[in-house]
């Protein structure tokens, strides 16, 4: 093993996979249609959770679902397959079609950025303010 090798080796032990997905395309939503069917995951699908379908994402990997439109957002968790597509990129629940206004359009451009669970977790944390403090102001 020469010197670039065991450098290479190194560098690559430490690499710490800190790039998250992110993506732009279009969105849709599932119909009504779907309530209770199975997903590819297993479980049943249900229009009231924050869930949606990607063809290569991972399942329960938590992904923030920006509308372009608007500039509103909602976090999803992947619990299913699509179909490969080569213009929508992501199906969503209709709860998390409705956090974003899609229903009415039906499709709309969106930008995806997958989230850590870490990072979700510290900003749902709310900051301790302390009664004195915000009393005496």
């Amino acid at each position: 093993m020469n010197l670039c090798s065991v450098i290479l080796v190194l560098l690559l032990s430490f690499y710490n996979n800190s790039t998250l997905y992110t993506a732009e395309g279009k969105a849709t939503y599932y119909a009504d249609r779907f309530q209770g069917q199975r997903t590819t995951s297993g479980e049943r699908y249900d229009k009231k959770l924050l869930t949606a379908a990607h063809v290569t994402l991972p399942f329960n990997t938590l992904v923030q679902v920006t509308n372009l439109k608007n500039g509103k957002s909602v976090i999803v968790r992947i619990n299913d397959r699509k179909a490969r597509s080569r213009t929508n990129i992501i199906d969503l629940s209709r709860a998390a079609a409705e956090e974003i206004d899609l229903i009415r359009a039906g499709v709309a451009p969106v930008k995806l950025q997958e989230v850590r669970k870490d990072d979700l977790e510290q900003q749902e944390t709310p900051l301790a303010v302390s009664k004195a403090e915000s009393s005496s102001k």
